[in-house]
Protein backbone atom coordinates (compact mmCIF):
# COMPACT_ATOMS: atom_id res chain seq x y z
CA UNK A 1 0.00 0.00 0.00
CA UNK A 2 2.37 2.62 -1.40
CA UNK A 3 0.37 5.55 0.50
CA UNK A 4 0.43 4.35 4.01
CA UNK A 5 3.35 6.28 6.26
CA UNK A 6 5.54 4.81 8.79
CA UNK A 7 3.62 5.96 12.12
CA UNK A 8 4.75 9.41 13.58
CA UNK A 9 8.10 9.41 16.21
CA UNK A 10 5.80 10.66 18.72
CA UNK A 11 3.93 7.48 18.80
CA UNK A 12 6.62 5.42 18.56
CA UNK A 13 8.35 6.52 21.00
CA UNK A 14 5.18 6.40 23.93
CA UNK A 15 4.44 3.21 22.32
CA UNK A 16 8.30 2.36 23.28
CA UNK A 17 8.14 3.70 26.65
CA UNK A 18 4.70 1.30 27.35
CA UNK A 19 6.53 -1.69 26.53
CA UNK A 20 9.34 -1.15 28.67
CA UNK A 21 7.28 -0.11 31.77
CA UNK A 22 3.74 -1.18 31.72
CA UNK A 23 4.03 -4.32 29.55
CA UNK A 24 7.12 -5.42 31.52
CA UNK A 25 6.09 -4.65 34.55
CA UNK A 26 2.73 -6.99 33.94
CA UNK A 27 4.14 -9.45 31.39
CA UNK A 28 1.68 -12.25 33.18
CA UNK A 29 -1.47 -9.97 33.38
CA UNK A 30 -0.74 -9.76 29.17
CA UNK A 31 -0.41 -13.05 28.06
CA UNK A 32 -3.86 -13.83 30.05
CA UNK A 33 -5.13 -11.32 28.01
CA UNK A 34 -4.32 -12.95 24.95
CA UNK A 35 -6.52 -16.45 25.87
CA UNK A 36 -9.45 -14.19 24.93
CA UNK A 37 -11.58 -11.59 26.10
CA UNK A 38 -14.28 -11.43 28.76
CA UNK A 39 -15.52 -8.08 29.05
CA UNK A 40 -18.58 -7.41 31.53
CA UNK A 41 -19.89 -4.10 29.34
CA UNK A 42 -19.84 -3.14 25.92
CA UNK A 43 -19.82 1.29 25.99
CA UNK A 44 -21.32 2.50 22.67
CA UNK A 45 -19.34 6.24 22.40
CA UNK A 46 -18.60 8.76 20.30
CA UNK A 47 -15.61 8.60 18.01
CA UNK A 48 -15.23 12.31 19.87
CA UNK A 49 -11.18 12.09 21.40
CA UNK A 50 -12.40 14.14 24.48
CA UNK A 51 -14.42 11.01 25.43
CA UNK A 52 -12.20 8.79 27.56
CA UNK A 53 -14.44 5.77 28.49
CA UNK A 54 -11.81 3.46 29.93
CA UNK A 55 -10.93 6.48 32.57
CA UNK A 56 -14.18 7.77 33.45
CA UNK A 57 -14.35 4.29 35.03
CA UNK A 58 -10.95 3.37 36.12
CA UNK A 59 -11.60 0.66 33.77
CA UNK A 60 -8.36 -1.88 33.18
CA UNK A 61 -7.78 -3.79 29.57
CA UNK A 62 -9.84 -6.62 28.80
CA UNK A 63 -12.94 -5.40 31.25
CA UNK A 64 -15.00 -3.01 28.69
CA UNK A 65 -16.27 -4.01 24.72
CA UNK A 66 -15.70 -0.21 23.13
CA UNK A 67 -17.70 0.46 19.65
CA UNK A 68 -17.10 4.15 18.98
CA UNK A 69 -18.84 5.99 15.98
CA UNK A 70 -20.13 9.29 15.23
CA UNK A 71 -22.32 10.44 18.13
CA UNK A 72 -22.56 7.28 20.18
CA UNK A 73 -25.62 5.84 17.90
CA UNK A 74 -26.97 2.92 17.21
CA UNK A 75 -29.31 2.50 13.93
CA UNK A 76 -32.16 1.12 13.66
CA UNK A 77 -32.14 -2.89 13.11
CA UNK A 78 -32.12 -4.13 9.53
CA UNK A 79 -31.38 -7.63 8.27
CA UNK A 80 -31.28 -6.45 4.72
CA UNK A 81 -27.13 -8.19 4.34
CA UNK A 82 -25.06 -4.69 3.80
CA UNK A 83 -22.27 -3.32 5.70
CA UNK A 84 -23.45 -2.41 9.15
CA UNK A 85 -20.61 -1.88 11.63
CA UNK A 86 -22.53 -1.06 14.71
CA UNK A 87 -24.68 -3.67 14.58
CA UNK A 88 -22.12 -6.28 14.17
CA UNK A 89 -20.31 -5.03 17.25
CA UNK A 90 -23.75 -5.27 19.20
CA UNK A 91 -24.75 -9.06 17.71
CA UNK A 92 -20.89 -9.66 18.83
CA UNK A 93 -20.96 -8.67 22.14
CA UNK A 94 -24.24 -9.20 22.71
CA UNK A 95 -24.67 -13.02 21.51
CA UNK A 96 -20.75 -14.25 21.42
CA UNK A 97 -19.39 -12.25 24.41
CA UNK A 98 -22.42 -12.52 26.37
CA UNK A 99 -22.12 -9.46 28.26
CA UNK A 100 -24.08 -8.09 31.09
CA UNK A 101 -24.40 -4.66 30.15
CA UNK A 102 -24.68 -2.03 27.01
CA UNK A 103 -24.12 0.76 28.00
CA UNK A 104 -24.42 4.05 25.38
CA UNK A 105 -22.79 6.94 26.29
CA UNK A 106 -23.55 10.72 25.01
CA UNK A 107 -21.56 14.01 25.97
CA UNK A 108 -21.72 17.43 26.17
CA UNK A 109 -20.15 19.83 22.70
CA UNK A 110 -20.43 16.86 20.37
CA UNK A 111 -20.11 17.91 16.89
CA UNK A 112 -22.07 14.84 15.46
CA UNK A 113 -25.40 16.45 17.37
CA UNK A 114 -24.26 20.06 16.15
CA UNK A 115 -24.23 18.80 12.62
CA UNK A 116 -27.65 17.21 13.43
CA UNK A 117 -29.44 20.31 14.53
CA UNK A 118 -27.69 22.15 11.91
CA UNK A 119 -28.88 20.11 9.18
CA UNK A 120 -32.56 19.61 10.62
CA UNK A 121 -33.39 23.30 10.52
CA UNK A 122 -31.49 24.23 7.37
CA UNK A 123 -28.52 25.29 8.27
CA UNK A 124 -25.97 22.81 7.15
CA UNK A 125 -27.18 21.92 4.07
CA UNK A 126 -23.58 20.13 3.42
CA UNK A 127 -24.95 17.06 5.31
CA UNK A 128 -28.25 16.90 3.13
CA UNK A 129 -26.50 15.48 0.49
CA UNK A 130 -26.69 12.37 -0.75
CA UNK A 131 -22.79 11.74 -0.45
CA UNK A 132 -22.92 13.02 3.02
CA UNK A 133 -21.93 9.89 5.02
CA UNK A 134 -22.56 12.06 8.25
CA UNK A 135 -25.21 13.46 7.25
CA UNK A 136 -26.82 10.07 5.98
CA UNK A 137 -25.58 8.85 9.84
CA UNK A 138 -27.03 11.64 11.43
CA UNK A 139 -30.15 10.88 10.22
CA UNK A 140 -30.53 8.55 12.59
CA UNK A 141 -31.27 10.89 15.06
CA UNK A 142 -33.78 13.14 13.44
CA UNK A 143 -36.65 11.71 15.46
CA UNK A 144 -35.06 13.22 18.68
CA UNK A 145 -34.81 16.16 16.99
CA UNK A 146 -38.25 16.25 16.31
CA UNK A 147 -38.72 15.84 19.84
CA UNK A 148 -36.74 19.12 20.85
CA UNK A 149 -36.60 20.97 17.92
CA UNK A 150 -39.07 23.86 19.59
CA UNK A 151 -36.56 24.53 22.44
CA UNK A 152 -35.13 28.30 21.37
CA UNK A 153 -31.92 28.74 22.74
CA UNK A 154 -29.28 27.01 20.38
CA UNK A 155 -26.98 25.67 23.74
CA UNK A 156 -30.08 24.15 25.66
CA UNK A 157 -31.56 22.56 22.28
CA UNK A 158 -28.24 21.09 21.52
CA UNK A 159 -28.13 19.53 24.41
CA UNK A 160 -31.61 18.18 24.68
CA UNK A 161 -30.32 16.31 21.37
CA UNK A 162 -27.21 15.21 22.78
CA UNK A 163 -29.28 13.12 25.81
CA UNK A 164 -32.07 12.40 22.62
CA UNK A 165 -28.99 10.32 21.06
CA UNK A 166 -28.49 8.87 24.23
CA UNK A 167 -32.63 7.92 23.94
CA UNK A 168 -32.81 7.02 20.19
CA UNK A 169 -30.00 4.26 20.35
CA UNK A 170 -31.59 2.99 23.62
CA UNK A 171 -35.03 2.36 21.63
CA UNK A 172 -33.26 1.11 18.57
CA UNK A 173 -30.91 -1.53 20.54
CA UNK A 174 -34.66 -2.87 21.61
CA UNK A 175 -35.63 -3.55 18.14
CA UNK A 176 -32.76 -5.87 17.91
CA UNK A 177 -34.38 -9.21 18.69
CA UNK A 178 -31.54 -10.90 20.29
CA UNK A 179 -31.10 -7.90 22.42
CA UNK A 180 -34.63 -7.68 23.74
CA UNK A 181 -34.89 -11.40 24.34
CA UNK A 182 -31.48 -10.80 26.70
CA UNK A 183 -33.25 -7.57 28.23
CA UNK A 184 -36.31 -9.99 29.19
CA UNK A 185 -34.49 -13.14 30.27
CA UNK A 186 -32.46 -10.71 32.84
CA UNK A 187 -29.40 -11.64 30.69
CA UNK A 188 -28.95 -8.26 29.72
CA UNK A 189 -29.38 -5.23 31.10
CA UNK A 190 -29.15 -1.91 29.08
CA UNK A 191 -28.48 2.02 30.46
CA UNK A 192 -28.02 5.41 28.68
CA UNK A 193 -25.33 7.79 30.18
CA UNK A 194 -24.34 11.49 29.27
CA UNK A 195 -21.16 12.97 30.56
CA UNK A 196 -20.76 17.11 30.60
CA UNK A 197 -16.67 17.26 30.02
CA UNK A 198 -16.22 20.85 31.21
CA UNK A 199 -17.59 20.00 35.13
CA UNK A 200 -16.70 16.07 34.68
CA UNK A 201 -20.27 15.78 35.31
CA UNK A 202 -22.21 11.95 34.54
CA UNK A 203 -25.69 11.22 33.90
CA UNK A 204 -27.65 8.62 33.97
CA UNK A 205 -31.67 8.43 32.60
CA UNK A 206 -33.83 7.25 34.90
CA UNK A 207 -36.83 5.25 33.24
CA UNK A 208 -38.87 5.71 35.89
CA UNK A 209 -38.53 9.52 36.48
CA UNK A 210 -38.07 9.83 32.40
CA UNK A 211 -34.90 11.95 32.41
CA UNK A 212 -31.32 11.88 33.30
CA UNK A 213 -30.21 12.37 36.88
CA UNK A 214 -26.59 12.85 38.42
CA UNK A 215 -24.64 9.71 39.17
Amino acid sequence: MKHAKRLPDYLTHRYQGWKATTYEGNKAWYRRLADGQHPRAMVISCCDSRVHVTALFGAEQGEFFIHRNIANLVPPYAPDGDHHGTSAAIEYAVNALKVAHVIVMGHSSCGGVAGCDGMCSGTAPELEEKMSFVGRWMDILRPGYERVKHIENETERRTALEKEAVLVSLENLMGFPFVSEAVKSGDLSIHGLWNDIASGGLECFDPAQGTFIPV
